[in-house]
């Protein structure tokens, strides 16, 4: 009986050794697609593993703030982390290149991007001691406006909300005033006629209730952001052969879940903003213009500042 015993304790034993726990922070919010999206990657990786790997999942940077996450990850403090790729474009141009504004303006168009540029993030982040796992767009960014906007002189004098770099370049290509304003603001600067237009996405409008102020909407779909999912290199060469093999399955699954779930999401919120009485409409051909010159503009000035990896990238995705 005491041998049976031990027998079973050595089992035991054996099975809580060999099982590993991931965190995975993430700064966006629970009810998020990509969120949801991580959630079901752990589950899938949990049964692909028979329980071997456990990824617990931390939303709303509940682990870490968002501006931390990467670094998180990147210095093993985590093994697992999921962060916006543009938000490191401080670091590197590289990661910034799915916000490159008028650059790629459709979900096909934006996964032709990710496509050519993947090669030189892979190698960027691995410099950095991380692997991605998978990459998914947010809607893409479009244009709000409180007046109808049908040629480039109607931005004109108008004030743009403008939240970085890019969106104050635009402001600025449509000799529009650039106003600095974050979401959370957005609000109130309509309410007190602080901003006349701004970029986001179809999900904000929905999420923060724009329509109760902004009549307006184009789906100009300035540029597709990316989050990425990554794992720290060291902790992924820990893991056996049939466990890696799973994590990467259940990342493959869930790339390609998540990219389907983000444009059905986009038409959805786009039938709610008109269902709320915003009108939806397609950019002039005037606009289109536009913001075609203007994304020629802004793409010549990103390859300069991102050089000769940046180049190789915007050509590949131009011959795809």
């Amino acid at each position: 009986m005491k041998r049976s015993l031990l027998s079973l304790a050595l089992v035991v034993a054996g099975v809580a050794h060999a099982q590993v726990k991931w965190d995975l922070p993430t700064g966006y919010a629970a009810n998020t697609f990509q969120t949801q999206n991580n959630q079901q990657f752990a589950k899938e990786v949990d049964e692909l593993t028979g329980g071997k790997l456990k990824i617990t999942l931390h939303p709303g940077g509940s682990l870490y703030k968002a501006n931390e996450i990467k670094r998180a990850v990147q210095t093993g403090q985590v093994p697992s982390a999921e962060f916006i790729l543009s938000g490191a474009a401080n670091e590197n141009p590289l990661f910034g290149v799915d916000s490159v504004p008028f650059l790629a303006t459709s979900y096909a168009d934006s996964w032709r991007l990710y496509q050519a540029a993947k090669p030189a993030q892979e190698k960027l982040l691995a410099s950095q001691g991380m692997k991605l796992l998978f990459s998914v767009a947010w809607p893409g960014q479009s244009l709000y406006s409180n007046k109808p906007i049908q040629a480039p002189a109607d931005f004109v004098g108008t004030k743009m909300r403008a939240y970085n770099p890019a969106s104050t370049r635009i402001a600025q290509l449509l000799k529009a005033q650039p106003v600095t304003i974050q979401l959370s603001e957005l609000g109130q600067a309509l309410a007190t006629n602080t901003v006349n237009n701004f970029l986001t996405s179809s999900a904000s409008g929905v999420e923060s209730k724009l329509y109760e102020q902004v009549k307006y909407f184009y789906t100009v779909n300035a540029w597709l952001p990316r989050n990425a999912t990554v794992v720290n290199q060291k902790a992924f060469d820990s893991l056996d052969k049939a466990t890696q093999d799973a994590v990467l399955k259940a990342a493959a699954a869930a790339e390609k879940r998540g990219w389907e779930t983000s444009e059905r999401l986009d038409k959805e919120y786009l039938k709610e903003l008109a269902a709320k009485g915003m009108v939806i409409a397609e950019p002039s051909a005037a606009l289109k213009a536009e913001f075609a010159t203007i994304g020629s503009t802004m793409t010549d000035e990103w390859v300069k500042v991102a050089g000769a990896d940046g180049k190789a990238i915007v050509d590949a995705y131009r011959k795809r």
